[in-house]
């Protein structure tokens, strides 16, 4: 059962009223609605595009953390085969924010790594919301380092609101487990690949996101600050989070245009949550075609290649 967002609340009347008369012809043989249902249908497709032909920054956001958006488990249960997951950091524990593992995609190996954030109660709980504490960051590196070893590219999903800020996350260094992590990317001598799936937020998405190549779904959000967590710095009030989200730019079209973003995947209408099957066909053709671009390359080339893309990052945006 779809669950609407707050802009799409007439969308949601309209396919209700559809369910209805469908439902009540299921009920009663004799009863013909098929051409009113029809009718219905049309005008909430029509509505559908009205509403997203043109999302405000702040509606991005909303899209973005959908809760039926699908997560990292979901794609690499569709895209990868022979996934094998690796768990602990060999320090202190297993983060299950982070899973990731060794894997095929198109049948060659490859190490894939991400955020997950959960899709009920319990599991949302378990994967502590996608919010990573420095045993996930940890694990990560441990993950790239065996990839860097073997010659296996490395491919991330992101789809976090942030790091983790608790207490013992802090005591346990969690900004220098996320330094290192993007310290780690940095230095591999294969192709990283990473792709924003949801939300990409703060120094939590960088650490998996310092990469060759970087993707972003059309309605997912890549910022160094929530708009909420903005709002409350600049105006000492949360509800501007609207505002927020407009200052910070943090759209892919935003990002592609700052040169932050390579590529940006389109979404099926209406966002990747209400055509799970097709967005995630659409990100393993991403995937796909960004390593074909970095194949071939020598260690030292994929290595120069991400480091200069970092070194320059911000030129296109201000050449604009």
């Amino acid at each position: 059962m779809t669950q609407y967002l707050e802009f799409e609340k007439p969308l949601a009347e309209i396919e209700g009223k559809a369910e209805e008369l469908r439902a009540m012809a299921r009920e009663n043989a004799e009863m013909d609605v098929e051409k009113e249902a029809a009718a219905l249908d049309k005008k909430a497709k029509d509505l559908l595009r009205s509403l997203y032909a043109d999302l405000s920054p702040w509606r991005k956001c909303l899209v973005a953390r959908h809760p039926q958006r699908p997560h990292c488990k979901d794609y690499i249960d569709a895209l990868f085969t022979e996934y094998t997951p690796l768990a602990g950091d060999r320090n202190f524990a297993d983060d299950h924010a982070v899973m990731g593992g060794l894997a095929r995609f198109d049948g060659k190996p490859v190490m894939v790594i991400g955020h997950e954030k959960g899709n009920d109660t319990k599991s949302r709980i378990e994967r502590n919301f996608g919010m990573a504490r420095p045993e996930g960051y940890r694990k990560a590196i441990r993950l790239m380092g065996l990839a860097d070893r073997f010659g296996l590219p490395v491919i991330t999903l992101v789809d976090t609101p942030g790091a983790y800020p608790g207490k013992g996350a802090e005591e346990r260094g969690q900004s220098e487990a996320i330094a290192r992590s993007t310290e780690k990317c940095l230095d591999l001598k294969v192709p990283v690949i990473s792709v924003v799936i949801g939300e990409g937020g703060s120094g939590g998405a960088v650490a998996f996101a310092t990469a060759n190549r970087v993707a972003m779904l059309e309605h997912s959000i890549y910022s160094v600050i929530s708009p909420e967590g903005c709002a409350s710095i600049l105006w000492k009030d949360a509800e501007k989070m609207r505002e927020a989200a407009e200052a910070l730019r943090l759209t892919s079209k935003d990002l592609s245009e700052l040169g932050v973003c390579d590529v940006v995947i389109k979404e099926p209408l209406g966002g990747a949550h209400r055509n799970v099957d097709a967005a995630i066909e659409e990100v393993g053709k991403a995937i796909g075609k960004m390593l074909a671009d970095l194949d071939g390359q020598s260690a030292d080339q994929v290595r120069m290649d991400r480091r200069q893309k970092y070194l320059h990052l911000g030129e296109k945006g201000l050449a604009a």
